[in-house]
C-alpha cells in the first residue's frame, strides 16, 4: 500500500478522484505509446537493448507528467505496469513463456490494483517524495528524475533481465521450474495477504498504533519480503531455462534486495520510530524482513 502525504502545491489538487485517475491513465497510455515507438526505432538491436530504450522513454514521459502535475506520485504505478509489458515483448511462444508471463501479469495487476484503491487523488503525494521536496528545495525536480523516476526504473529493468533467458531458453520444463513457480506464486500470495492485513489495520487503527498480527507479527515488512521473493522467483525461471546465464541475471534480485534492505526498510523504520511509541521495542523482537518467530 502506498502511504501518502498531502502537498497542496499540486496542479491537480482540485481534481476529483475519477478525474485524477483519468489524468494518470492518459499519461500512461502516452508513455506506453512512446515506449513502443522508441522500441520500434531500435527494433534491430538486442532485445534487452530495445527494452532499455523503451523503458527509458516511458520513464521520461511519466517524469514530464509528474512535472506538469507537480506530483511525483504519477510514477508510482510504473513499478508494476512496466514488467508485464516487458514480459509480453520478450515472449517466444514456449510453455515456460506463458507460465512466466501469467505470473508477471498476475503480480502486476494485483500490485497496480492495490495502488489504485489506496491512492486518494492528485492532491496527495507519497510522503517520501514530500520529504525529498523539502530537503532538495530548488533542485527537487533533478532529484525527482534521478531518485524517484530513473532509479526505480533501473531496478525494475535489472529485475527483468531474468525474463530474457526464461523466454529464450530451450530447456524443457523441469524441477527447477517447479521451485520457481512455488517461490513466485508464493511471493504473490504473501504480498497480497500482507497488503490486505495492512489495509484492514489502517482503516481502524488508532494514532501511534502498530500492526502486530497476521504476517506482521513475524516480520516488520512482510510485503517487502513478498516483493523481493517475487524477483528471486523470476531469476530461478531464467536459471531453469538457461543455466549458463545465471551469473549476469543475478544482478536483478540482488539489486532489488539491496534497495529494500539499505533504503526502503531503514526509511520506514525511522518514520515509524518517530510516530509510534512502541516501535523501538518491536524492532528489538521482530524480524525486519524474513518472517520468523519473535526473539
Amino acid at each position: 500500500m502506498v502511504v501518502t502525504a498531502t502537498n497542496t502545491s499540486h496542479v491537480g489538487r482540485d481534481l476529483n478522484r475519477g478525474a485524477a485517475f483519468a489524468v494518470v491513465a492518459v499519461a500512461y497510455v502516452v508513455a506506453i505509446a512512446a515506449a513502443v515507438a522508441a522500441g520500434w526505432i531500435v527494433r534491430d538491436w538486442h532485445p534487452l537493448a530495445v527494452v532499455a530504450v523503451a523503458d527509458l522513454t516511458g520513464t521520461i514521459v511519466i517524469f514530464a507528467a509528474s512535472v506538469i502535475m507537480r506530483n511525483s506520485s504519477m510514477y508510482d504505478p510504473y513499478w508494476s505496469v512496466a514488467p508485464p509489458i516487458i514480459a509480453l515483448y520478450l515472449m517466444n511462444g514456449g510453455a515456460r513463456d506463458w507460465l512466466v508471463f501469467a505470473l508477471v501479469a498476475a503480480w502486476g495487476l494485483r500490485l497496480t490494483f492495490n495502488w489504485a484503491r489506496g491512492w486518494p487523488g492528485m492532491h496527495h503525494e507519497d510522503w517520501r517524495y514530500s520529504d525529498i521536496r523539502r530537503s532538495a528545495g530548488s533542485a527537487y525536480w533533478g532529484a525527482s528524475f534521478f531518485g524517484i523516476h530513473l532509479f526505480p526504473t533501473a531496478q525494475v529493468y535489472l529485475g527483468c533481465l531474468a525474463l530474457y533467458p526464461a523466454m529464450f531458453g530451450h530447456r524443457p520444463l523441469g524441477w527447477l521450474d517447479a521451485v520457481a513457480i512455488v517461490v513466485t506464486a508464493g511471493a504473490i500470495a504473501i504480498e497480497t495477504l500482507a497488503d490486505e492485513q495492512l489495509r484492514a489495520f489502517v482503516q481502524k487503527r488508532q494514532p501511534g498504533e502498530t500492526l502486530d498480527s497476521g504476517l506482521w507479527r513475524y516480520s516488520r515488512h512482510p510485503n517487502y519480503f513478498g516483493e523481493i521473493s517475487f524477483w528471486w522467483g523470476l531469476w530461478l525461471f531464467g536459471v531453469a531455462a538457461r543455466p549458463g546465464d545465471w551469473w549476469w541475471t543475478l544482478a536483478g534480485p540482488l539489486a532489488i534486495t539491496a534497495m529494500f534492505l539499505i533504503v526502503s526498510i531503514p526509511m520506514l523504520d525511522k518514520r515509524s520510530l518517530e510516530r509510534r511509541p512502541d516501535y523501538a521495542e518491536r524492532m528489538q523482537h521482530t524480524s525486519a524482513l524474513i518472517p520468523w518467530f519473535a526473539r
